[in-house]
């Protein structure tokens, strides 16, 4: 007991003397609250100066007039583009069509399909455009789309299947723009290009895609008659410059501006992207000068029918060509003109061509090639075939008839 109320009266000293303490400590809490609350809550405070400063800027920045930057780029790209651009048209293909199909009488004029084309050549009161041969096949009427939105009736000069090339004329009075070619021998790979056209019609018209040269020299087998047998091998310039359709016909330039190749057909499959196809200008020149000037092609003629001995079956080649057992390769003719040049060389039904100017010739193809890359008219071909199992030889001098 003693213990325990001697302790309470220590205790009760104690709290006594402590008063002071707790008071002071119980105002240093308040401060510290105080000063908590204003920091959390500025505005509820209305201690801060610097806030009306904050505010303050924020209206004078309010008030401020608001100014837009405007930038003028300039690039070669640009400066390309401004130069082809102008010379780059659309085309449209347009049919007669009926309640039963097209053609017929009584029919509609509706458009049938678009593309591109490229104003080449201005001359007097007509203009020259270069396009594909598919865009225009089979149009009754054709309609050429300046780049300010004009329309001009366009008439049809020529048109070439082998190389997909056709040549428009138009009135030239409103043609301001006229291409410049360049040199697609020249052409390297890696090198910057740029497609001019009118992807998907005339909502996209003048549309403008760039990449690279992405192979030089390409090869692609065309089969002209959609038999399903390749009737020449197109030699075209592969780019990753996105080509679609309705862009064939129009331009791939240069970084200069110059037009170096007739954009043509784009290989569209799912494993495949980003590879578009035009054919060089420097090939293209000769068929568009022909064309021009002539309606057609004028190319060497040999007057023949042909079938390559490869699709030829064996039991065939050896009863009815009588080929050697080692020759499998060159070309068979199942018909020879009367008085083509074929005819007055010697060439006979069933003779096979294995040779032309001491080059092998292993299909129909390799023969168009040699016939029409590397021969003119009136030109003199030595041409080595077998007849009954014996090689022979004899020249040919090709005339100018259409082949």
């Amino acid at each position: 007991m003693g213990y325990y109320d001697q302790d309470y009266d220590n205790r009760y000293k104690r709290q006594k003397g402590n008063r002071g303490g707790y008071f002071l400590a119980g105002l240093a809490g308040a401060i510290i609250g105080a000063v908590l609350v204003m920091i959390a809550f500025p505005k509820i405070a209305g201690f801060w100066p610097n806030e009306q400063v904050e505010e303050s800027a924020i209206n004078h920045n309010a008030n401020m007039p608001t100014q837009n930057v405007t930038l003028n780029v300039v690039s070669d790209v640009t400066k390309a583009v401004d130069k082809a651009s102008g010379a780059v048209v659309g085309v449209t293909n347009i049919q007669t069509t009926s309640f039963w199909g097209r053609g017929g009488n009584g029919g509609v004029e509706e458009p049938a399909g678009t593309g591109s084309g490229v104003i080449y050549k201005k001359a007097g009161n007509k203009a020259f455009v270069v396009t594909n041969h598919h865009v225009v096949e089979d149009a009754s009427k054709l309609e050429v789309t300046l780049s300010d939105g004009t329309k001009i009736p366009a008439e049809l000069r020529g048109s070439d299947i082998w190389t997909d090339l056709a040549v428009l004329e138009i009135d030239a009075k409103d043609v301001k723009t006229v291409a410049e070619f360049g040199n697609s021998d020249a052409l390297k790979t890696g090198e910057p290009v740029i497609a001019i056209g009118n992807p998907l019609g005339p909502t996209f018209s003048g549309s403008v895609t760039e990449g690279i040269i992405s192979g030089l020299e390409r090869t692609i087998p065309v089969d002209i008659n959609k038999d399903g047998v390749i009737d020449w091998n197109a030699e075209v310039l592969q780019t990753d410059a996105a080509i679609n359709p309705g862009n064939s016909g129009g331009a791939l330039v240069n970084i200069k501006g110059q037009v170096i190749g007739i954009n043509s057909m784009k290989i569209a499959q799912q494993a495949v992207e980003g590879i578009g196809l035009a054919i060089p200008i420097n090939s293209a020149l000769p068929i568009i000068n022909d064309l021009e000037k002539f309606g057609d092609v004028k190319r060497p003629y040999l007057g023949v029918d042909l079938k390559s001995v490869n699709e030829i079956p064996s039991y065939y080649q050896q009863e009815a060509l009588k080929l050697p057992g080692d020759v499998n390769y060159g070309v068979a003719l199942r018909q020879v003109v009367p008085n083509s040049p074929a005819a007055q060389a010697g060439l006979q039904e069933l003779d096979v061509i294995v040779e032309m100017d001491g080059e092998r010739i292993n299909d129909v193809v390799d023969l168009r090639k040699h016939l029409y890359n590397k021969k003119k008219i009136g030109d003199q071909m030595r041409v080595k075939f077998y007849r009954d199992g014996k090689l022979q030889e004899t020249t040919v001098k090709l005339s100018g008839e259409t082949f």
